[in-house]
């Protein structure tokens, strides 16, 4: 290659199918090519943040999109990855890369939006949604689909003879336009997909999730209306307007706005509300001071235990209440008496034990045996000594 037919801004050593990447004069290259290193970077950063999030989300349906949500920034760096393949020039590593991965990452975005939308249908209809697994799962079906497609169809495309005048390395560079946008019509299938699946969240009763509902249909709108537009100019458009070199911006352009797409309509939303409250959980009421109390706790101080009435009453004279150190009047010993009959223990006081004594010598008294009286002389002092020991 002659050094002096390098154009503005390149290097005399840079091969030519790197111009676009630096060539001053054909400005479009080097804005696309800053617009997509910034979308990588972009995509880089929010994917780290998302993963920053996840320890801090406490809405377990919002957990179970996460691994969703990562797969987009995933399938959305590679898209402006691939922004790269089409601002270089043709060659037969760069057009199989186009050929392949183009379609494959669309299906990958698309698939899990597709997955996002029918968990929203699923939680409006049955207040629950999938399990996160059970949506990963299904968008790796939807997405395996696309990448057999495109692998057959590449397959059967290059192995095939070549035509005239083309050597070997410049078949996968020879497909016509309407082949290349027919190979994606599984891809738009996807794109509709989402679009409809979008739809019945919008009646959901809570606000948060016809957001995400909101999120989903705008997204799926305007990517199909960046669809429509460059499928139309690929096809037809440059032909008409007699620019068919611009077959190669077309896509580029398409797809790095796609990304952004993908990126501010549906990326960056839903990270911001992944630290939302669940709206099915119960809020404490206003008047409570310490919502994080626990319901143990708020069972013991709302509804206090009833008052036992003790079956026997509280005998009061061994009750624990000290007296009074100093007395201010005089205390009957039988103060704490409370007229209640004792029918276990026997308590005598000192009344009961002069009765029960007087009791017991009378008695005596009548048991006494009557002895006649001594006729001696000093019978009569016996006798009055007899009488005094029974007085009292």
């Amino acid at each position: 290659m002659n050094p002096t037919s390098a154009p503005k801004g390149c290097g005399s050593s840079i091969s030519s199918i790197y111009y676009n990447l630096c060539d001053l004069t054909t400005v479009w290259g080097v804005v696309v090519e800053a617009v997509a290193a910034a979308g990588v970077v972009t995509s880089f950063v929010l994917f780290v943040i998302l993963m920053a999030c996840l320890p801090y989300v406490t809405d377990k349906k919002r957990k179970a999109m996460v691994a969703l949500q990562a797969s987009i920034l995933i399938f959305t760096l590679g898209l402006f990855g691939l922004t790269f393949a089409f601002i270089v020039g043709r060659h037969s590593t760069s057009c199989a890369a186009r050929r392949f991965l183009f379609g494959v990452l669309f299906s990958g975005c698309l698939a899990c939006l597709v997955m996002h939308g029918l968990w929203l249908a699923l939680l409006q209809r049955r207040g629950r949604g999938p399990r996160s697994w059970m949506l990963c799962l299904g968008a790796l079906g939807l997405w395996l689909v696309e990448v057999i497609i495109n692998a057959e169809w590449l397959i059967i495309t290059v192995v095939r003879s070549p035509p005239r005048g083309l050597i070997a390395s410049d078949i996968s560079c020879s497909i016509a336009n309407q082949d290349f946008v027919m190979a994606l019509i599984y891809v738009m299938v996807l794109l509709l997909a989402v679009v409809l699946m979008a739809v019945p969240s919008l009646t959901h009763k809570h606000k948060q999730w016809r957001r995400d509902g909101s999120f989903i249909l705008v997204t799926g709108l305007l990517t199909i209306a960046i669809w429509v537009t460059w499928i139309v100019m690929y096809i037809h458009g440059n032909q008409v307007v007699g620019s068919p070199s611009w077959d190669d911006p077309t896509l580029a352009v398409g797809m790095v706005s796609n990304a952004w797409v993908f990126l501010f309509l549906y990326t960056i939303p839903e990270i911001c509300l992944l630290t939302q409250e669940d709206p099915d959980q119960e809020q404490p009421h206003d008047g409570d001071v310490y919502p994080a109390r626990s319901l143990v706790y708020d069972t013991i101080i709302k509804e206090p235990e009833p008052t036992q009435q003790n079956v026997y009453m509280e005998n009061k004279a061994f009750s624990m209440d000290e007296p009074p150190t100093v007395p201010t009047k005089p205390v009957s010993p039988y103060g704490a008496y409370n007229g209640q009959l004792r029918s276990c223990v026997y308590q005598p006081t000192e009344l009961a034990l002069i009765a029960k004594g007087l009791t017991k010598m009378d008695q005596d008294t009548i048991m006494l045996r009557t002895t006649p009286p001594s006729l001696n002389p000093g019978s009569s002092s016996s006798l009055t000594r007899s009488v005094e020991s029974l007085a009292p």
